[in-house]
């Protein structure tokens, strides 16, 4: 698929839900934004995923962009939607291109473990900082959007368009990235990362770049969740809640893009109905259907529909100037 087409599809796909929106009851609007932040920081999690490794540390940048839209609006002042996006979103960046260098360097489990233990020492802090709330965490008021107050249905349905389009956008932004030369290098690394050194790419770098972008998707699905929660508190960046995101990008299969956000809903509405007709085994019934993806989709659910695409795609040509920006 051409790029063109690319996009052109992804605004269409966002159109139709935005569209759709306008037709959901307030509860299942609510998860449907739930499903979509979170569904961003696991699109993250797959980019870096690519190349082999896996962060159990997305709740970090989750909490990181969290806590500064929070913090924004308590000691700032700071109220319009679009700007505390931003906010967090370039605060997750930020921290994501300080430590990417330095876990870039490792690989395997060692990456795992120390993405988690940053995860962990920040919620340590978090939890024991009165300035952020401690233990409860604090509330926040409800955004605005050019001047108005996001309440009621009709706030949480532009909140939910809102988080339409960024998650979206971005996710489109994905998609073009790893079609591009960047992109493919990273898919080279998985298959064989010393011939890729050989070729005169640094490995060190391309994963700091992919954690990076991670980063900044994990601090957009932690902005857009605490606009939509009006809460934050430690437990964003704890070791269940990384966890869930790793377990999400699983349950979705590296096929597509669109299958993360496909078993960030599902796993919403397990959870919430779940919750509602079992609230002493919901826990259960959550593990007996992942058990039953993991059974009978074991390439994820985005097999459902690639399966059925068949055959190999294409592969993108890659122009010279490409694959020196690739260097």
């Amino acid at each position: 698929m051409t790029r063109k087409n690319l996009t052109l599809l992804a605004v269409a796909a966002i159109a139709a839900l935005a569209l759709l929106g306008l037709a959901l009851p307030r509860w299942l609007l609510f998860l449907c934004t739930m499903a979509a932040s979170h569904g961003i920081v696991s699109v993250g999690i797959l980019l870096i995923m690519r190349g082999g490794l896996v962060s159990f540390g997305q709740g970090m940048v989750f909490a990181i962009g969290g806590y500064a839209v929070a913090l924004s609006v308590t000691h700032l002042g700071i109220s319009d939607v679009v700007v505390l996006m931003l906010i967090g979103t370039i605060a997750a960046t930020i921290a994501g291109a300080a430590v990417g260098p330095l876990i870039a360097r490792y690989s395997g489990i060692f990456f795992g473990m120390l993405t988690l233990a940053l995860s962990m020492v920040l919620y340590g802090i978090l939890i024991k900082s009165t300035a952020m709330g401690g233990s409860d965490g604090f509330n926040i008021p409800r955004g605005t959007l050019l001047g108005m107050r996001l309440e009621g249905g009709t706030g949480d349905y532009i909140l939910y368009v809102l988080t339409i389009v960024s998650t979206g956008l971005a996710s489109l932004a994905v998609a073009i990235h790893t079609r591009s030369a960047r992109g493919l290098v990273t898919q080279a690394v998985l298959g064989n990362s010393l011939r890729v050194e050989y070729l005169g790419v640094s490995v060190q770098s391309v994963m700091a770049m992919n954690f990076t972008l991670a980063a900044a998707l994990g601090g957009l699905g932690g902005a857009l969740t605490v606009l939509a929660l009006g809460h934050i508190e430690p437990t964003f960046s704890y070791w269940t809640q990384s966890g869930e995101f790793v377990f999400v990008a699983i349950l979705a299969g590296a096929q597509s893009v669109v299958a993360v956000f496909v078993a960030s809903l599902a796993l919403e509405l397990v959870r919430s109905f779940s919750n509602l007709y079992f609230p002493n085994t919901w826990q259960m019934a959550l593990g007996l259907f992942l058990l039953a993806i993991i059974l009978f989709l074991p390439a994820g659910i985005g097999s459902l529909w690639s399966r059925r695409a068949g055959g190999k795609s294409p592969e993108p040509k890659i122009s010279a100037s490409e694959r020196e920006a690739a260097r």
